[in-house]
């Protein structure tokens, strides 16, 4: 038959498989992972190798790099231009390598990734480092083997007088597995190596604790913790965190600035501040105003203002925690053992580079002794020859040619061909007494060499001793600090551990711009006096909502709809006293025409349920439980009829007593259990008549004793909550204020204790803080003393309750009023209250 219609029968599953398997292995073996002994890939090995075999090194000129891609492919590495020279640029890139083994002159690419140069402008030669990866190569130190077509050798792995795979790192990806070891400080590996040395059963926590601490990376950072540290380095496997290191700055002006000058390895910084931007431009993280990349060849360095009101801390976390400037580097310590990959751990990796160092001393060895011993053997005959020096010059006039000179002087003075040949080769200057005196000194020198080599090759200790002698030498030359710090602090960090936990004053106006105020910011005034500005406002805006809570409290904030949004304190801006805040939509995701009417710091206290009450009188009771889960768009807390509102939610225990009041200036007292729970979607059942007013406030008996009553005109007064009969819900109440033109309509009642400070604010922005004590306690049907002075254009628009502070400085700015109201002032009211049921 003939050859080219015979057919071959082949099954293609095995066949498959078997050239998978082949080339999977060319992968492993010949391209992606490192060797254990060097550190290096084929790639990395053949560009050292082809630099140090055209004499490029540290101490001569800079030549082409596409020179140096044009030998290596040509001649080891038939790959393709790009791939060899791509390694050559990452060996050269001082945040890639941790000591880089080329010394590149040109663009070699930056931390942003930018790419280099092409290689015909871009010139390099070996370091320093490389020339110890290479030294003693030429002393028969390591095997060579033939190149891809076989007219050229290569060495099959390099003499590294580091442990360059653990100093350097490498990354590679290979099939079905890949390598990611981290570079490590060049002291700290040198002196583990040596531990293992000199105790060959010490533990890798010893050498963790002692030695060698973590991973150094060029570009330096934090590493969070050690225990990925500690599983990295007995397993070969774990996860290390690093983290840029920031410097906190304070501006004249008071603004906070965070500069990064050190960022995780293998980071690229322009996409790493660009997720910054995004996040920022998105409204992830506020608080950033501005964003510069101030990087020069000098270093890294961007710089982030912040806003005066937001915590450093918080926005640092939230950075660490939303963009690279925290990563993660998973180690998988993966090299070449005999050919074969294998996990290891890092002293199993410093072991197989100490067995590699003993082979390569003990082959180096051999090699001068061999040497030493064939000149020694030279020296021998040239000094026979000395002391026959006029016999042999007689032989060899009388030989007729060179070859029957060498053979009379083999047979006559029982000299070796090599010595026979010397002889004859040697110069008359030779025959000199100097020079026969150093040939004496030379052979002296070898004799004692001889000794010595042999000795080290008898005894193994030597050996090692040289090891360590040759690496000190090292890092004492090329060793440095490390650069990456490690830390024991925390991995993950809630922003709220970085708040302080503080009381403060959550206020919202009308137009729903809200803020969060130490409570101390109000200093206490006398009863009477005009205030102080408490929020600058647009024109038509008053102040609407103020509730007191701490900064690590939850707020829930109830729409006019119904629907329920919460909140962390400290999530509210901070604004200074005077400042307008934020508009509530920039932190909940209202809906079209809804707007917070109530706020009810939750956390903290015993709250079994949520009270709710309506302008038009309805009441319902909730469990607290069905608010804790809350999605950020809200949840039904209440289903409203047509034209009703919320007016107010407060949190009772089950025996709490409520007491609602309306604008006519009537008010009811019932206990809570006479409203059963409810869910969130129920409408609610009647809790007061409002007999043709609304719903201006809701009091329980849990706040205090006394029931603070104040009208739109400034006045006010103190009740006793027993003064008010209990009653069944539903009723039309009895007098809480006795309402006249003088003092207006009924703008809100408050439990008190009578030992707080009341801030009292008005339409347009004035807020008053005076002390309870000064509040007389008066019968419920009188229309109360004068608490502020309001203009014919204002009126009292909130009150609010918060913790008593001591009087302030008579130097104070506050400015007093002249008028103040007495207590004759007080007109008693002798009606009876009405009680009207329902």
């Amino acid at each position: 038959m003939d050859d080219k219609n015979k057919v071959i029968q082949l099954d293609i599953a095995s066949d498959m498989k078997e050239s998978f398997l082949d080339y999977s292995m060319s992968v492993i073996v010949a391209r992606a992972l490192p060797d254990v002994r060097d550190g290096l890939k084929p790639v990395h090995r053949r560009i050292i190798y082809g630099m140090n075999e055209q004499g490029m090194y540290s101490d001569k000129p800079y030549k082409k790099s596409a020179r140096i891609v044009g030998d290596v492919m040509g001649k080891y590495h038939p790959h393709g231009d790009s791939s060899i020279y791509d390694a050559m640029v990452r060996m050269a890139q001082d945040f890639s390598y941790r000591y880089p083994l080329v010394q590149g002159h040109g663009n070699f690419g930056s931390m942003d990734g930018d790419g280099a140069a092409a290689m015909r402008y871009t010139e390099a030669r070996m370091s320093k480092m490389a020339m110890e990866i290479v030294r003693d190569l030429q002393k028969d130190t390591v095997d060579f083997q033939d190149n891809y077509d076989g007219e050229e050798k290569e060495p099959s792995v390099m003499p590294a007088k580091f442990p360059n795979l653990i100093v350097n790192g490498s990354m590679g990806i290979a099939v079905g597995m890949a390598t990611n070891i981290p570079p490590h400080n060049l002291s700290e590996t040198i002196d583990a190596t040596l531990a293992i040395i000199k105790n060959p059963e010490i533990t890798t926590m010893e050498l963790m604790e002692n030695h060698i601490f973590g991973p150094d990376f060029p570009t330096g950072g934090v590493i969070l913790g050690r225990s990925g540290i500690k599983q990295a380095f007995e397993t070969g496997r774990g996860s290390i965190v690093t983290r840029s290191k920031v410097n906190i700055e304070e501006k004249s002006n008071g603004k906070t600035v965070l500069i990064f000058n050190e960022i995780p390895y293998q980071v690229n910084k322009a996409s790493m501040v660009k997720k910054i931007a995004d996040l920022v431009r998105d409204k992830v993280i506020e608080g950033i105003t501005e964003l510069r990349d101030e990087s020069n060849r000098d270093g890294v360095r961007i710089v982030l203002e912040l806003r005066k009101d937001v915590q450093a801390d918080v926005i640092l976390n939230q950075l660490y925690r939303l963009t690279p400037l925290q990563s993660s580097f998973g180690v998988n310590f993966l090299a070449l053992v005999n050919g074969a990959p294998r996990q290891l751990g890092i002293k199993e990796a410093l072991e197989h580079y100490i067995a590699h160092q003993i082979e390569v001393i003990e082959r180096r060895t051999r090699f001068d002794l061999k040497k030493a011993e064939d000149r020694a053997h030279i020296l021998e005959g040239l000094r026979i020859a000395l002391d026959h020096i006029d016999e042999i010059i007689a032989l060899i006039r009388n030989s007729n040619d060179d070859e029957s000179a060498k053979n009379g002087l083999m047979e006559k003075f029982e000299l070796s061909e090599i010595q026979a040949k010397a002889i004859l080769e040697m110069q008359l200057r030779r025959l000199t007494g100097l020079q026969r005196e150093k040939i004496e000194n030379e052979y002296s020198e070898l004799i004692a060499l001889i000794a010595d080599l042999k000795d080290i090759l008898e005894k193994p200790e030597r050996v090692r001793q040289i090891i360590c002698d040759e690496l000190t030498e090292i890092k004492e030359k090329y060793g440095d600090e490390r650069k990456t710090e490690i830390s024991d602090i925390g991995l993950d960090i809630d922003d709220e551990d970085l708040i302080p936990v503080e009381d403060v004053v959550i206020t919202m106006t009308a137009t729903g711009y809200i803020k969060r105020i130490p409570s101390d910011t109000y200093r206490t005034q006398n009863r009477g006096g005009r205030g102080v500005k408490g929020m600058s406002m647009n024109e038509d805006d008053i102040i609407d909502i103020l509730t007191t809570m701490s900064t690590h409290d939850h707020l829930l904030m109830f729409t006019n709809t119904g629907r329920v949004y919460r909140i962390k304190g400290y999530k509210i801006p901070s604004g200074s006293r005077t400042s307008k805040g934020i508009p509530v939509v920039n932190l909940l995701q209202l809906q079209e025409g809804e707007y917070i009417k109530s706020l009810v710091p939750v956390d903290g206290n015993d709250a079994k349920f949520l009270f709710f009450v309506t302008k038009n009188g309805l009441v319902k009771r909730v469990s607290v439980d069905e608010f804790t889960l809350i999605r950020q768009s809200g949840k039904i807390a209440i289903t409203l009829r047509d034209d009703d509102e919320i007016i107010d939610v407060k949190a009772t225990y089950g025996d709490t007593e409520v007491i609602i009041a309306g604008s006519n200036g009537k008010a009811v007292r019932f206990d809570e259990n006479q409203v059963r729970p409810m869910g969130r979607s129920a409408s609610g059942v009647k809790g007061f008549n409002t007999d043709g007013s609304e719903v201006v406030g809701v009091a329980t008996n849990k706040e205090g004793k006394y029931l603070l009553s104040v009208s739109e005109n400034g006045y006010g007064k103190r009740s006793e909550i027993e003064d008010y009969r209990l009653t069944s819900r539903g009723t039309k109440g009895v007098k809480t204020i006795n309402v006249t033109d003088k003092t207006g309509k009924l703008v809100s009642v408050r439990s008190v204790n009578g030992d707080e400070d009341a801030m009292i604010m008005t339409n347009e922005g004035i807020i008053i803080r005076i002390s309870l004590e000064n509040v007389g306690v008066y019968g419920r049907n009188t229309q109360g003393v004068k608490l502020i002075n309001v203009s014919e254009t204002e009126s009292v628009a909130r009150v609010a309750i918060v913790d008593k502070e001591e009087e302030i400085d008579e130097n104070a700015e506050v400015t007093e009023t002249t008028e103040t109201v007495t207590e004759t002032e007080v007109v008693e009211e002798t009606a009876e209250a009405v009680t009207e049921e329902e």
